[in-house]
């Protein structure tokens, strides 16, 4: 293998993979390299469909790491915009460096490379303008905002198809791809990186491993969420500059599909924004699964958090979306992920390792949910290795009133919304990291490093992040 490139990314997520996508199709010429802590594609699979409980795969869990990385292995949506929008709603702050009317361009090229990989043609959330208007208009008056745009559901079984294809499409194209690797530091030398040390994965717990050192002229992050934390590391090590971020801290919430049925059929997907008081908090729902299923999926340190499928072909009769808290902390607290790496600790703590989950009607009478009550439930969860309890416990008093606050609020747009019978489970955190500063070729304040992406703060979501990758390949190739 060649050690010396022109190009490093670090992470295999939607950035990476489609900064090499679009650097092939410019005939850059340049010598790329992406090195993933995960397996390819074709062999990233979840123990937990077929045992029905989380085996916390090693050394990394299956769900969050490997090519196409955690997002396109969850429910496999991508947001896309409205004409009309004079802003982009979803998916991140990339609108912020390159501008909006750019940002459209640029979300609408990288949809046709999914369309060109097999993406399903079908938009949802386009055809029932008026239905869903009324349903705007509803919600206004409870103060929440309803936001709607085209959704274009990839389906978490065929996600793997389609990101399989573009895999091949990369190496066929001489890309090369590093599997079960650890990049355990950066080469950084007198402000300049050029490049970045490696190790197997297998040594993931072992501190003395010998490192390999890999050079490059730009070294691109692009850890996604999963790599958030040892980001911070990084920036911390080498006083990279960064700006307060934040962390999304919530549960994810199951109840019937007849609940949601309406903006199930009419959008797909709703994305709901309140401040609920007391506090006036940002909450949001978000990674809506219509006849879906709620998953587990396992983060640094054996950290359990709990997410969503949506299948093509395999439906459930129950709808799950994340209740999400913004924190935003200021002066002298500035450790948003080691905030919400403790929450879910405790929960996790609390269900012995796995997710914990809870009846609504049970917090509200002030008490945990056991097993018998769980079985007798009408609403049956999906999660078969969710441990009842009481997440309330773990989750601080100021998030636990935002999410019951928004809970009610919801309910009087949808009837049932806050039924007793509904679920909550335990912990859903996004880790964000501190936000790199960067400039417009987003370079960071070390000459020859880069990011993009979820793990950096800039993006969140499968489309953002990828339409990210798009403009990165542009900026190092100096392109529009």
């Amino acid at each position: 293998m060649n050690k010396k490139y022109d190009i490093i990314a670090v992470g295999m997520g939607p950035g990476a993979v489609f900064m090499a996508y679009e650097l092939v199709k410019k005939n850059s010429g340049k010598k790329i390299l992406l090195i993933e802590q995960g397996k390819r594609v074709e062999k990233r699979n979840c123990p937990i469909e077929k045992i029905g409980k989380c085996t916390k795969c090693k050394p990394f869990c299956n769900i969050t790491s490997g090519f196409s990385g955690a997002g396109a292995f969850s429910d496999g949506k991508l947001s896309l915009y409205n004409e009309e929008d004079d802003d982009i709603y979803v998916g991140g702050e990339l609108q912020k460096y390159i501008g909006v009317e750019k940002t459209k361009k640029l979300i609408a090229y990288t949809d046709k490379i999914y369309l060109e990989f097999g993406a399903d043609k079908k938009l949802e959330g386009i055809e029932f303008k008026e239905e869903v208007s009324k349903i705007k208009k509803k919600a206004k008056k409870e103060n929440l905002n309803l936001i709607d745009i085209p959704i274009r559901h990839l389906g978490t079984e065929k996600a793997h198809e389609l990101y399989g294809k573009i895999e091949k499409y990369l190496e066929d194209n001489g890309i090369e791809l590093m599997f079960e690797t650890i990049v355990d530091d950066l080469k950084i030398e007198n402000g300049i990186c050029t490049g970045v040390k490696v190790k197997n994965a297998k040594e993931v717990e072992n501190e003395k491993a010998e490192l390999e050192i890999i050079e490059a002229e730009k070294v691109v992050v692009a850890v996604g969420r999963k790599g958030a934390n040892w980001l911070v590391d990084m920036c911390d090590k080498y006083n990279i500059e960064t700006k307060a971020g934040c962390v999304d801290i919530g549960i994810r919430y199951e109840l019937p599909d007849s609940v949601m049925k309406d903006i199930n059929h009419y959008m797909y997907e709703g994305k709901i924004i309140g401040r609920p008081w007391p506090f006036q908090d940002k909450v949001r729902t978000f990674c809506q699964n219509p006849s879906g299923f709620v998953s587990s999926e396992v983060y640094d340190h054996n950290l359990t958090l709990v997410n969503g499928h949506s299948y093509k072909d395999k439906k459930s009769t129950n709808t799950n979306l994340a209740i999400l808290v913004s924190h935003n902390f200021t002066y002298p607290f500035n450790k948003p992920i080691d905030y919400g790496r403790n929450v879910a600790k405790n929960l996790n703590e609390l269900g012995n390792g796995n997710v914990v989950v809870q009846r609504l009607g049970d917090i509200s009478r002030g008490k945990r949910t056991w097993q018998e009550e769980l079985d007798r439930n009408s609403v049956e969860p999906t999660l078969k290795s969710a441990v009842p309890g009481d997440i309330t416990f773990a989750i601080g008093y100021r998030t636990m009133t935002d999410i019951l606050q928004f809970i009610k609020q919801v309910d009087k747009v949808v009837e049932g919304f806050a039924n007793p019978d509904n679920l909550l489970y335990g912990p859903e955190i996004k880790f964000y990291s501190n936000k790199l500063s960067i400039d417009e070729k987003f370079e960071t304040s070390i000459k020859g490093l880069y990011s993009i992406g979820d793990g950096g703060g800039m993006t969140r979501g499968l489309m953002m992040a990828s339409c990210s990758g798009i403009q990165m390949a542009r900026n190092l190739l100096d392109i529009n």
